[in-house]
């Protein structure tokens, strides 16, 4: 087994018994070179579900990951490699101690900066609340295959927030029709 494998093995380990607070990552079962992660937003990203991935060289820790980010946020293209510290962007600052959990709190700061670099885009307040609000409807399309197969426990929370928000719809449109019976007798 080569260490980049021993690395990341040892790293999804600790990070499922000691998770860092509004991010989810997971390796695919079919690579462990490549990382599937899911940061909570907060801030101007508050009820958002922000889907990326990482890909790792087969020199980590030696080397540093390529960092994506999926999901629209009003920060990031998407499915664009970012320039970071660290990331492969910038070999020179790598620190081989930096770890997922380290690299993603990393990724987590810078996003809520308004620091331009390669990857980056600019958009309003406005904007960037807004995809928030459809941050988890985009993630779970059928076509999001990779985050749906990663992160089933968001999808099933996404089925469960429609179906409340179907269940009021209902119970509201029930409401105005009894008040139409109401003031037409």
């Amino acid at each position: 087994m080569d260490l980049a494998t021993k690395r990341l093995r040892k790293e999804y380990t600790a990070l499922k018994k000691n998770p860092v607070d509004n991010i989810e990552a997971v390796p695919l079962e079919s690579n462990i070179l490549e990382w599937h992660y899911v940061i909570r937003g907060v801030g101007l990203y508050e009820g958002g579900f922000y889907h990326g991935k990482l890909v790792f060289p087969r020199q980590y820790p030696m080397k540093p990951p390529s960092v994506y980010m999926i999901t629209p946020s009003g920060r990031f293209e998407t499915n664009v490699r970012l320039c970071l510290s660290m990331s492969d962007f910038h070999p020179e600052t790598w620190n081989p101690l930096w770890s997922v959990g380290s690299i993603l709190i990393g990724l987590c700061s810078f996003m809520n900066e308004n620091t331009p670099t390669t990857g980056s885009i600019e958009t309003s307040d406005q904007e960037k609340q807004a995809l928030a609000k459809t941050s988890l409807a985009f993630n779970c399309q059928p076509n999001q295959i990779v985050f749906r197969k990663c992160f089933p426990h968001l999808v099933e929370l996404h089925a469960d927030l429609l179906k409340q928000a179907a269940a009021i719809a209902e119970t509201s449109q029930e409401a105005v029709d009894d008040d139409k019976l109401i003031h037409n007798e």
